[in-house]
């Protein structure tokens, strides 16, 4: 659920023009037809679904460690955006539906596609009205492994699961509408075998264990994308408290990683000291609580996943991730998180301030100058791939690019040395809290950051966001 109505605005008008879809004259008929089979985003065309828009999902989850498959339900409450005939969720991999409801009447559906769940209600759905979608199944998820985008999903473990779905993958797990712009509020209610922890987005709202089962509610009340968000099923070491400024704060710690108690306490500390040096740079956290989780995944990356980011560290047994990282997947709370991409092709929207991030956080911490970070990579010869593709659209199979990292954050330097720092660092707030828990595109934020400082920026737009190649400074 976007709250920026320019957000809502480009999504719907992407579905009225799809459908051709009129209003019907005082007193006729009112004509209802299906929803769009994906959101229109050109990178990944089968993501997201037309003619509602999620307010919240409630999934309830039972993981079965001897199978490592899951026994669940999806309870989605949402809001039709057009009349709708029939809509779509997306749902991938081998899930078996036992019940599928709509307003607590049984609905027929199909599996169509790559993850097509298309459900017709028995009756039409009027445009505004509000109505919920519960969805009973079972099985083991799928593992999405992609030739250039890597691993996601349902991602099994030596003592559970992890689920991480950027850019896809939380339709492996529960159905969705899985695109950043139709964001929502979640509940998560996980159980497992007594003795294995589960841990998922957002505040711990109760524990209990009956008949050799304990259960975890989990529920985040801010708006989400769903490639944010997660949930983690094993044995882990768990540290709670507050930072500083009194932000609640979880970080766990697989005990297969072997990492130390005064290592986890470490982990724990540093990821409350940068959510503190970030909130004073970007504005107030705009989540309920912090944290972070090291798993045992095998997928060897991090994630920014929303409120509690996953780190996995390959075979690095013993080690907890580097400040460096913290202020990394930290700082996407402002940046990808509580303002997400418009499109994927945004994406160096979250990376470039990401890695810028790393920079900032290298000066506080070891000293480091920004424009040494910065010269370090700028270094790299025009020759070198780094320069090649156009950072506001890497194109699909780029989005984890250098140059969206790399160069994006380079960008986003040059930008601070054409505006001066007093107008960068009043960006550096005004922008999150402008978008806050919507989305934004990559003209939007050159439109913003040129109406803050009053400077003209196409020059710098088209050499660092539209072009190849390596810009002269």
């Amino acid at each position: 659920m976007s709250r920026t109505p320019r957000a809502l605005a480009a999504v719907t008008l992407a579905v009225t023009a799809a459908l051709a879809v009129s209003a019907a004259p005082a007193g006729a008929t009112a004509r209802f037809t299906p929803g769009a089979p994906g959101a229109g985003d050109p990178y990944f065309p089968d993501m997201g679904n037309g003619g509602y828009d999620v307010a919240h999902y409630d999934i309830g989850l039972k993981y079965d460690p001897d199978t490592k498959g899951i026994r669940a339900v999806t309870k989605i409450k949402a809001r039709a955006t057009q009349n709708l005939s029939r809509f779509n969720l997306d749902f991938l991999g081998p899930l078996t539906i036992s019940s599928l409801k709509v307003d607590g009447q049984r609905a027929s559906y199909e599996r169509t596609g790559a993850q097509e769940l298309v459900i017709t209600p028995p009756k039409g759905l009027r445009k505004h009205r509000h109505f919920t979608v519960t969805v009973a199944y079972s099985g083991v998820p799928q593992t999405v492994n992609d030739a250039t985008l890597g691993t996601s999903g349902w991602v099994p473990t030596p003592d559970g699961a992890v689920m991480v779905n950027q850019p896809f993958g939380a339709a492996t797990v529960f159905p969705v509408n899985d695109h950043p712009t139709d964001k929502a509020t979640y509940t998560f209610t996980l159980s497992a075998p007594q003795g294995l922890t589960t841990l998922s987005n957002g505040d711990l709202r109760g524990t209990w264990t009956r008949n050799g089962w304990t259960t975890t509610r989990w529920v985040m009340r801010h708006p989400m994308a769903s490639e944010l968000s997660m949930l983690a099923i094993g044995k882990y070491d768990v540290l709670t408290g507050r930072t500083a400024d009194g932000t609640p704060n979880l970080t766990a710690t697989d005990h297969a990683m072997a990492i130390k108690p005064d290592d986890a306490e470490k982990f724990h500390r540093q990821t409350a000291e940068v959510t503190d040096f970030q909130s004073a740079l970007y504005g107030r956290y705009p989540f309920t609580s912090t944290g972070g989780i090291v798993v045992n995944g095998g997928f060897r990356y991090a994630l920014e996943t929303q409120g509690r980011p996953v780190y996995d560290l390959g075979s690095r047994l013993g080690r907890i991730p580097s400040e460096a990282l913290l202020a990394h997947e930290l700082g996407h709370q402002w940046f990808g998180d509580s303002v997400s991409p418009e499109r994927w092709a945004d994406i160096w929207l979250n990376e470039g301030f990401a890695t810028y991030s790393e920079w900032l956080y290298a000066e506080e911490s070891a000293g480091t100058p920004v424009q040494e970070s910065f010269d370090a990579v700028y270094a790299t010869p025009a020759s070198d791939g780094l320069w090649n593709g156009v950072v506001s659209d890497p194109g699909r199979d780029h989005i984890f690019d250098g140059l969206v990292y790399d160069r994006g954050a380079m960008a986003v330097h040059v930008l601070r040395t054409i505006i001066g720092d007093g107008a960068f660092y009043r960006l550096l707030k005004a922008w999150p809290a402008e978008y806050r828990y919507g989305n934004a595109s990559t003209e939007d934020f050159v439109r913003f950051a040129a109406e803050l400082s009053g400077k003209n920026l196409d020059e710098w737009a088209d050499a660092w966001l539209y072009s190849e190649g390596k810009p002269a400074l």
